[in-house]
């Protein structure tokens, strides 16, 4: 007998597959922090790409983001996570 999965909504379709993804979360290595930090870096990038300055482009996310403080979201969205993970990894050397 063949038991189906429970569909899960993959927000990073756009980078990997369901399959992918599920693993991935399952093993914590995607963790929901990661995901919003993901988004918000997308939207401020798509905010601008429409002309709209920094700071009203942090102000509408943070809008979305009711949780999160105004230089939380500037912070976020001006993080590179290669050179994050990069300082990571210098500590362990």
């Amino acid at each position: 007998m063949k038991t189906e999965r429970a569909k899960i909504d993959n927000p990073l379709s756009d980078l990997i597959s369901d399959d992918i993804y599920e693993l991935l979360h399952g093993l914590d290595i995607i963790t929901d922090k990661l995901i919003r930090d993901y988004q918000i870096r997308e939207k401020f990038k798509q905010l601008r790409s429409q002309n709209i300055p920094p700071r009203e482009a942090i102000n509408i996310i943070v809008k979305e983001q009711k949780c999160l403080q105004y230089d939380t979201v500037r912070k976020i969205a001006y993080e590179d996570p290669a050179e994050k993970n990069k300082n990571k990894q210098n500590l362990y050397t």
